[in-house]
């Protein structure tokens, strides 16, 4: 398989807390250091969860910051005329991390232009990619799958199409339904896709209203893939090389892989999705130009970063709230190779829907 993180220049670090400055509130048997915080985005466990001996507690991927009383963008009920129809393919846009926003999708996809009032595609022959996580930390993220399964039979319908990749929230609500308590080797001990899920932000009521046919949608997710010069990913890591040397060859690994059913398997592949500022860090142009050169394309779009930390001008010492991160577009980053777009939605910031290529 791969070397594991900090073995080579090639692999990044899998993202702690320390990475960030925003201090973390503990686990569902802590107390929260700064005071419970408040907000739809936060849902904290009521009781203690009982673990299996020997488990140690997987860490929060990103802290939740409250979106609080964040004044949202109205959208204009005017309806937005739609591209007219050209001899190729339409306009190209991608929609970064959405976790659960439902009302904040449909203002900005509305404000693109790509669906009406009704929440109807009217985008015609325009093309619009999802770079994954849905769900988890925001307070519909089925309602997100349905209107994003809904808007791609309709843009097929109208000569356009509506796509989406995985995240790694995506397999990480796929595991906690299908394994739930079961252990799973985390590397330092033993965790469980059950435990991890609260910690990151799982909400009950998208588990309680997940379908199969929402698993089944999941579950044939791809991976990656090149449009336009595009080379489109969820996370900002080089985890990708392990999985094939083909677009074709990291999307069927990665089915075959949830295929299986193997809770070590699907975990070990969590873990690297969950990776992330591969292309920040030192030699970061260098990993970007090993994906295109593996891949295609001329530049990589990513979600899952949220571009605040990016830019590590979010949170401060003390834990105190912060008037919260300004964040206008898409963040154009090394070398001019990487297009990140998790505009930080869970963070009160913006979720970003860009045309691209971006006009820089």
């Amino acid at each position: 398989m791969t070397q594991g993180a900090g073995q080579g220049p090639e692999v990044e670090r899998t993202a702690t807390l320390r990475d960030f400055r925003v201090p973390a509130y503990v686990h569902e048997t802590g107390p929260y250091p700064h005071g419970m915080p408040t907000g739809e985005a936060v849902r904290p466990v009521e009781e203690p969860v009982d673990h299996p001996e020997g488990y140690t507690p997987t860490q929060r991927d990103l802290p939740v910051i409250k979106r609080g009383d964040t004044p949202q963008a109205a959208v204009d009920p005017a309806p937005v005329p739609a591209p007219q129809p050209t001899a190729g393919p339409g306009p190209l846009y991608v929609v970064g991390d959405v976790h659960g926003y439902l009302e904040e999708l449909t203002a900005a996809l509305q404000e693109q232009g790509l669906i009406d009032t009704a929440g109807q595609w009217c985008a015609g022959t325009a093309r619009l990619w999802f770079l994954g996580d849905f769900t988890d930390r925001g307070p519909d993220g089925i309602g997100v799958i349905d209107l994003v399964m809904r808007l791609s039979a309709e843009a097929a319908a109208a000569g356009g199409y509506c796509k989406a990749l995985m995240g790694n929230h995506e397999l990480l609500l796929l595991g906690a339904k299908r394994f739930g308590d079961t252990p799973v080797n985390s590397g330092a001990g033993t965790a469980t896709f059950q435990a991890a899920w609260l910690l990151n932000g799982g909400q009950k009521t998208d588990m309680d209203r997940l379908q199969d046919h929402h698993l089944q949608w999941m579950a044939r997710l791809d991976a990656m893939e090149e449009v336009d010069g595009h080379l489109l990913v969820h996370s900002d890591t080089t985890a990708y090389l392990d999985y094939g040397d083909s677009i074709e060859a990291v999307n069927d690994t990665v089915r075959e892989t949830i295929t299986r059913n193997d809770a070590d398997e699907v975990w070990d592949l969590f873990r690297k999705f969950t990776k992330r500022f591969s292309f920040r860090d030192e030699g970061g142009a260098d990993h970007v130009r090993s994906l295109l050169d593996t891949y295609g394309g001329t530049r990589i779009v990513h979600g899952h970063s949220p571009i605040p930390y990016l830019l590590g001008e979010v949170g401060s010492e003390d834990g105190e709230d912060t008037a919260g991160p300004v964040v206008e577009g898409p963040h154009l980053y090394a070398d001019g190779l990487a297009i990140a777009m998790d505009g930080g939605v869970t963070m009160a910031g913006k979720l970003l829907v860009q045309q691209l290529p971006l006009d820089i």
